[in-house]
């Protein structure tokens, strides 16, 4: 008998219910932040900081697959464009007020006299929930205002059911960028309204009574989200409170709209036919281990040093010096790693401490604990280059007279200043700002004949040129997005030119490639060359 099957056989329904789910908080926020209240949740309830999210990794899209049991696919809300009477998919379904049935309304159709609320600071979150089923509900213009709606909410009424939406994470993490200590102190300042969340049920006398349910929508990776890298799409899952196991990791795969499946058992509803998600029983009191088979149990993947840094892969650029590889893992795990491009296994050679690399090398590393516990895959690329060479890019920079939704045609515009770099990195390039555009001419040298793909990883804006045929096109104002396009080549060098450009706000740009026997990196520096 499966955990889901066993579950219909027992009442699970607690007295309350309160869902907190934090804007962009990271597992990766979770642990490099001081976070006592969460620490003490994880330490005392149930948890994983590896489940998912759904794509696009977008706050309307995740927020609706969060509370409505389901993907993009059924609720149909696919972007943050979406709105109810303008979206391209319909959902499979609808229910009250004409939207794919949520954890609200089918809680107010299957008990009509509930205390049920929803306060959040982004008001987008609204339009995605059927407001009309709400006992209470508000929308604040910052975070402090909501804790204060909610504290006094749950002294006041002390709701069956709650949802808490705070935002200033996912603000720090466009503004600031994830992963940096501004971004940590905004986990901890949360964490903080968290704790007072807890204390207002315990003023209020629920406390024992009550299950707690805290996760996000979606984590982050340089100055925004949208994309399809793990730090985008990996959430916390966390169950603290009434009916959960204390200390407990939970071990199957955890999805974010498994959230309003566990939901409705704990407050005694039957999910909808038309919802995919699972109740997370394993985490229950009284339930079995899950049967994973051959499934392995995720933990913390290996840091390579450098870090990473906003956009900025591990590894670096070392200009006439060897490069220190250093790795760090969970305590107790060993850590395998590879530096021939193949992916590290449990047969890969065993890492005992730093090492030196003389050459531009791509490096991945992958954490074992026991026989069933592994990380996601490590990488780092390290490029190394002597400045005796020839290696280098020519650059030509020109700033924006007037708003540039798309890349100009440069050789029509005057240059403001033009220089050399070794890569394709706006970050090489001295003082630039606002509205601009960079055109950069090289060539890259290809060691063996056959087919590469090269990739574009910007935002805003980019062109990729092969010996003057467009490759890669990734154009257009947009947040971090990757392209990849494809070429035959012969053995020599290669005419390579990217155009970028930046409208506002966040700016990047990577350039990669993969060939015969190459594993897919930055394209190395001292493999491009002024002539």
């Amino acid at each position: 008998m499966s955990c889901v099957e066993e579950s219909k056989t027992k009442d699970f329904k607690v007295k309350h219910v309160i869902i907190i789910g934090v804007d962009a908080m990271s597992p990766d926020g979770i642990i490099n932040a001081e976070t006592p209240i969460l620490d003490n949740m994880m330490a005392n309830g149930a948890y994983t900081l590896n489940a998912r999210g759904v794509l696009p990794t977008s706050s309307s899209t995740n927020w609706a697959s969060m509370i409505s049991g389901s993907g993009p696919e059924q609720h149909g809300i696919t972007s943050n464009g979406w709105e109810r009477d303008d979206h391209t998919l319909p959902p499979v379904l609808t229910g009250l007020e004409g939207i794919f049935p949520t954890i609200f309304g089918e809680t107010r159709q299957q008990r009509p006299d509930i205390e049920m609320g929803a306060i959040y600071t982004w008001g987008g979150f609204g339009r995605l929930i059927e407001r009309s089923a709400l006992s209470f509900d508000s929308t604040q213009k910052d975070d402090e205002l909501t804790l204060e709606k909610a504290t006094n909410y749950i002294k006041d009424k002390k709701p069956d059911f709650l949802f808490i939406h705070f935002d200033e994470v996912d603000h720090i993490g466009h503004s600031l960028g994830h992963k940096t200590p501004d971004f940590y102190k905004a986990v901890s300042h949360v964490d903080q309204q968290i704790g007072e969340i807890v204390q207002a049920t315990k003023d209020a006398g629920i406390f024992n009574e009550t299950a707690f349910i805290i996760s996000a929508d979606h984590g982050g990776i340089g100055f925004g989200h949208g994309g399809e890298t793990i730090d985008e799409i990996e959430i916390p899952f966390i169950l603290f409170g009434k009916g959960f196991k204390k200390g407990y990791i939970i071990k199957n795969k955890v999805y974010t709209y498994d959230n309003a499946s566990t939901a409705a058992v704990l407050l005694g509803i039957e999910q909808p036919y038309a919802w995919i998600g699972k109740p997370v029983m394993s985490a229950f009191k009284g339930m079995p281990e899950p049967e994973l088979k051959n499934q392995k149990v995720a933990i913390e993947a290996p840091v390579i040093y450098p870090k990473p840094n906003l956009y900025d892969s591990a590894g670096g650029l070392y200009i006439n010096q060897e490069a220190d590889v250093i790795i760090e893992a969970v305590e107790n795990a060993e850590i395998r790693y590879t530096t021939d491009g193949s992916l590290p296994t449990k047969s890969s050679k065993l890492y005992s401490g730093a090492f030196k690399l003389t050459e531009s090398t791509v490096v991945f590393a992958k954490a074992f604990l026991g026989n069933n516990m592994e990380s996601n895959i490590s990488r780092a690329f390290y490029r190394l280059v002597n400045s005796d060479s020839k290696n280098g890019i020519n650059y030509k920079y020109y700033q924006s007279k007037s708003e540039w939704k798309f890349l100009p045609v440069f050789e029509t515009l005057k240059p403001e200043k033009t220089g050399t770099t070794y890569e394709f990195r706006i970050d090489d390039i001295n003082e630039i700002e606002g509205q601009y555009g960079i055109q950069y001419i090289s060539n890259i040298q290809i060691d063996e004949a056959g087919d590469y793909r090269f990739y574009l990883n910007s935002d805003d804006g980019s062109k990729l040129y092969v010996n003057g045929s467009l490759i890669v096109d990734n154009d257009g104002g947009h947040g971090t997005i990757e392209r990849m396009g494809s070429v035959s080549l012969k053995k020599g060098r290669h005419q390579i030119i990217v155009d970028y450009h930046n409208q506002a706000g966040g700016a990047w740009l990577d350039v990669f490639y993969k060939g015969p026997e190459i594993p897919k990196q930055i394209i190395p520096a001292d493999k491009l060359f002024i002539e």
